[in-house]
């Protein structure tokens, strides 16, 4: 079972959502039988590369609104973000172009490490109050999960994985991508915003089943008894 996900890394919801889906996978003792596919989506293009500060001023400048106001709307989705089990740094987050980072993940996928180097860049954000926008972060975080600082130099000095990039945002609008993050299963079913995971888990039993995909078994207790079961941010 295929899963595409557009995502962007400075999007709070896209790490919640995909701890939802991981939640919802493994509930329906389907991992294993899952391919997630993490797809390229910037919520803000035109952030200067060089662009520093934090991220709730970037929401001051973006929406015209309080700082304040800005504080508060990030607050709301800490409070999401810890019943998934993850502690936001509301006042570490810093503003950041993502394009390069969106890069890295691509060059990820072609060293097997994208899921290393996904869950790592939405950490680096979120949690650790990394500066996404900077060369020496990206290279950091890939030497963390395996990649080479020199192809990662090399990568960034050229414009390789572009295309690649490019291409997955413009397929996002194609498909009517209005933010992130969406999921799309076996291009059958789309799940656009951090659902609910129960919302992931109907889903992923309807294609299961459609399919013919049958979930894993399950091992209970020390005894072994075995059950099966056939059971956002906007632009």
């Amino acid at each position: 079972m295929k899963i595409e996900v557009w995502s962007d890394y400075v999007c709070p919801f896209c790490y919640i959502g995909k701890r939802r889906l991981e939640e919802a996978i493994e509930s329906t003792n389907l991992t294993g039988q899952t391919e997630v596919v993490f797809k390229a989506f910037q919520l803000d293009p035109n952030t200067p590369v060089s662009a520093n500060g934090s991220a709730v001023e970037g929401l001051t400048k973006k929406f015209g609104i309080s700082q304040t106001e800005a504080e508060r709307m990030m607050a709301n989705v800490a409070e999401q973000a810890k019943t998934v089990g993850l502690n936001y740094d509301v006042e570490g987050m810093k503003v950041a172009n993502t394009y390069n980072a969106h890069r890295l993940a691509k060059l990820a996928e072609q060293e097997g490490k994208a899921d290393a180097v996904s869950e790592r860049l939405l950490e680096g954000h979120f949690v650790k109050g990394e500066a996404l926008g900077d060369e020496s972060t990206l290279v950091a975080i890939a030497e963390e999960v395996g990649i080479s600082k020199d192809r990662v130099q090399q990568m960034l000095q050229s414009d390789e994985f572009s295309n690649e990039v490019k291409k997955d945002i413009g397929e996002a609008g194609q498909i009517g991508v209005q933010g992130v993050p969406f999921f799309v299963i076996n291009r059958k079913y789309a799940i656009s915003g951090a659902q609910p995971a129960q919302a992931f888990e109907e889903a992923l039993r309807k294609v299961a089943a459609e399919e013919g995909i049958q979930p894993q078994l399950k091992v209970l207790g020390k005894e072994g008894q075995g059950l099966c079961t056939d059971d956002n941010c906007e632009i």
